[in-house]
This record gives C-alpha cells, sequence and structure tokens, in this order.
C-alpha cells in the first residue's frame, strides 16, 4: 500500500536498521561470551555507512555525463541502492587486548551493547510513531 511513497521508504529502512541492530546484538553478545578465549578476535557490524553512502549516492547527480564506449568500461557515478546493502560482520584482527592474543575488552562491549539496545527501542518507538501518525490520518 504504501510502496513508492516516502512513508514505505522511510518504515523499510528503519526495519533494516532494526534488523542490523539484531545482528548487532548478536554479534556483541558473542564477543561477550568468548571475552577469556585465547587468540579470539572480536567482530563488528558495518551498516550504517554503506546505508548513508546508498541515500547519498540516489540523491547526488554526477558533475559530467560519461560516456561508456564498451561494456567493460567502469562508470564514473554508481548509484547503490538502499535496499542492496546489507550488514557486513568484520573481525578486528589489527588489536590485541591482552596477551593471549584476545581484544576483548568487556567495557567496550556492554557500551556498545547499552547503546545497541538504546538505538533499537529508538527505532521501535520511531516506526510506531509513523504508523500511528498514518492511523491519525485515516481516522
Amino acid at each position: 500500500m504504501f510502496e513508492g511513497t516516502s512513508f514505505g521508504r522511510q518504515v523499510d529502512i528503519l526495519h533494516r536498521t532494526m534488523d542490523t541492530s539484531m545482528v548487532r546484538q548478536n554479534v556483541i553478545a558473542n564477543n561477550i561470551a568468548n571475552a577469556n578465549t585465547p587468540n579470539f578476535k572480536r567482530s563488528e557490524v558495518n551498516f550504517e555507512s554503506r546505508l548513508a553512502y546508498a541515500l547519498e549516492s540516489a540523491d547526488r547527480q554526477p558533475r559530467f555525463r560519461e560516456r561508456l564506449t564498451h561494456e567493460r568500461h567502469i562508470p564514473f557515478h554508481k548509484t547503490l541502492d538502499y535496499r542492496d546493502v546489507r550488514p557486513r560482520r568484520v573481525l578486528d584482527y589489527a588489536t590485541t587486548a591482552k596477551n593471549n592474543g584476545n581484544n576483548v575488552d568487556i567495557e567496550v562491549e556492554s557500551m556498545d551493547l547499552m547503546s545497541n539496545q538504546l538505538a533499537y527501542q529508538l527505532m521501535t518507538r520511531s516506526v510506531a510513531d509513523s504508523f500511528a501518525r498514518i492511523n491519525l490520518v485515516l481516522r
């Protein structure tokens, strides 16, 4: 019913970020569970920066129009659809916090967990408010 509208796009983006938040919750829980495992490397989830790039690339117009004369030429301005952006789990191999090769810091993970939970609550509230406004309009 709302496909192709700004409301539908907003709700779709919120649902995708909520799904990413759940993935992030599992990754952080895994990091905390393996805080004392030797040689364990922490993971994190990358999504928001790619989503921001996709949203900006849809609005950005190229400064000049390129002419592709061969199918293997690389276009200068390639838009990325926000629906193609998926959360990526990335391992942190660069750091080592402990002598046993483990790089999980419980305090950092706890703060990430708390901020992720607050972000999820904010997104659920935003979705509920969006549908409440639609419900108000339909009355």
